[in-house]
């Protein structure tokens, strides 16, 4: 169902590019993203989790993928 609405925007958009015109999309897409983070924490907070867990986590997670980022920004640098 997710490709029928890619593949519908991506027609829309080659075809508005064909007829040379070129709508500022900054809004409509700054609401749809507005909109999906909104109905994420609605689904997440339908969710019976251990947040100091999750937040514990999370962070430990954060901290190697930056740690690893930097490590390989050295060795590949």
């Amino acid at each position: 169902m997710i490709f029928v609405f890619l593949i519908a925007g991506l027609l829309f958009g080659y075809f508005l590019r064909k007829a040379g015109k070129r709508p500022s999309m900054e809004t409509p897409m700054s609401v749809a993203l507005l909109a999906m983070i909104f109905f994420l924490g609605v689904k997440t907070g339908e969710v019976h989790v251990n947040g100091l867990w999750l937040l514990g986590v999370s962070a430990v997670f954060a901290v190697l993928t930056i740690a690893g980022s930097l490590f390989l920004a050295e060795v590949v640098g």
